[in-house]
């Protein structure tokens, strides 16, 4: 399954190259994506908690979840449209996370 997400970034990337070609405009709006994906995660986590009194509780956790790995995909997909290798970007803030981690605590670096 690991393989199988680094493997679809790639593909996905690949894709948006070959119908929206891979300029720096296009790469803008890949980054830009994210933020909408993350209104997505906002809009679903307003709904599950019911804030909207006319709409009342309108998601559930597993879809706040859903919409989330939504976001973290299309970055990895950006991170492979800069040109960089989306796995080994995201093992090297892991490792930097953990090495904080075993230091005591988080820095705010």
């Amino acid at each position: 399954m690991d393989d199988m997400i680094w493997t679809s970034a790639r593909d996905a990337r690949a894709w948006l190259d070959a119908a929206n070609g891979a300029g720096d405009t296009e790469l803008t709006c890949r980054i830009l994506k994210l933020g909408e994906e993350t209104g997505e995660v906002a809009a679903a986590w307003i709904g599950a908690l019911g804030q909207n009194p006319r709409k009342g509780v309108t998601h559930t956790r597993a879809e706040v979840a859903a919409e989330l790995a939504d976001v973290a995909f299309t970055a990895l997909v950006a991170i492979e449209s800069l040109g960089l290798d989306a796995h080994a970007t995201l093992t090297a803030c892991v490792a930097k996370v953990q090495a904080r981690l075993s230091g005591g605590g988080m820095n705010r670096d």
